[in-house]
């Protein structure tokens, strides 16, 4: 498909497994999963609508009340599309065979239990999110201050770090979410910097979709949910890889997942 690769770089390097690396890689996994990228996305949105339906009312009625509940019992239904996106995501970075139906179906029915809590609590946090950006932006008589600003996006930086971290491991993972936790604030101090640009970036891709709404609900069933994603996950797998034996792992549980490449 040539909408991914509009341009010849020379010949392709590979890795010691005969995995394209670099633009390479970006652009055959692209081009090769990005149907079924938009099949989970729409999966994913389709998911989200209790959420978002509950976050609505509780803006439009303006009460807290409506929001907690709302927000957490929509989390919860959102939780097992949220794990199934990810799960999509990973499976393609690390060349896992099987259809895409087959793969979600068998990804819904390992994460659905435990992606219910961690899926509440991401409801809750959007949820709030909303309800303050409307608090400043909406309702409010005053612009809000540069610090309250600041520290709004902060918030936003450190849930897309540990929603980036968190998520891959429940998917790939049977442990405790202490365990997560840890591993993920561990892995972030290990890879500062990586982390930080792969959360800047997911927070300016959904700045951008918030700032020129309406126009961008036109993208948000073709690409709004799952290309950050994909793109955040592109950049930290080979970290996420060699810190958490991620393929070996797979591999040696369930060798019908390991990818096999011609010599």
């Amino acid at each position: 498909m040539n909408l991914f690769r509009p341009f010849q770089m020379g010949e392709p390097q590979r890795d010691e497994r005969g995995r394209l690396v670099g633009i390479d890689r970006y652009q055959d996994v692209l081009g090769r999963c990005w149907k079924r990228f938009a099949l989970t996305g729409f999966a994913t949105i389709l998911g989200c609508l209790p959420l978002t339906a509950g976050i609505a009312w509780a803006i439009l009625s303006s009460s807290v009340l409506v929001l907690v509940p709302a927000a957490l019992v929509g989390g919860a239904i959102a939780g097992p599309f949220l794990a199934c996106l990810y799960d999509t995501v990973l499976r393609a970075l690390r060349d896992a065979p099987g259809s895409w139906a087959k793969n979600y179906r068998r990804s819904f029915a390992q994460n659905a239990r435990a992606s219910l809590l961690p899926g509440a609590l991401t409801g809750l946090f959007l949820g709030s999110s909303a309800f303050t950006g409307m608090l400043f932006f909406g309702w409010g008589l005053a612009a809000p201050s540069t610090g309250t600003v600041a520290l709004f996006l902060f918030s936003w930086l450190v849930f897309l770090v540990l929603s980036t971290l968190y998520w891959p491991q429940l998917v790939l993972f049977d442990q405790r979410a202490s365990v997560r936790l840890r591993n993920a604030l561990l892995f972030t101090i290990r890879h500062f910097w990586l982390t930080l640009g792969v959360a800047l970036l997911q927070l300016v891709w959904w700045l951008l979709m918030v700032l020129f709404a309406p126009w961008t609900l036109l993208l948000l069933p073709f690409v709004g949910v799952w290309f950050d994603l994909f793109a955040a996950l592109f950049l930290l797998y080979r970290p996420l890889d060699e810190a958490f034996s991620i393929e070996d792992s797979i591999a040696r549980a369930f060798p019908e997942q390991a990818p096999r490449y011609e010599e």
